[in-house]
């Protein structure tokens, strides 16, 4: 999810990331983004993407996305 840009120099580096919008998102604005790296998922809201951010194992994502998608009993 995050990387060193490949213009990063002697400590001064900037890390990107890869976020992609929830399909399930609101028209109103309401809408979480995921990104997905090397052993952890981040979530955050898109309409603050430089605030707080949730990150996860994807073996928690899984079971998280899993159980949305399963009816309650």
């Amino acid at each position: 999810m995050w990387r060193k840009s490949s213009r990063s120099e002697s400590g001064n580096c900037v890390e990107a990331a890869s976020w992609r919008k929830s399909t399930a998102s609101m028209s109103n604005g309401q809408c979480a983004e995921v990104g997905h790296g090397a052993g952890v998922v981040g979530v955050r809201d898109s309409q603050a993407p430089g605030g707080g951010r949730l990150e996860v194992t994807p073996a928690a994502w899984r079971a998280f996305t899993a159980r949305l998608k399963t009816p309650a009993a």
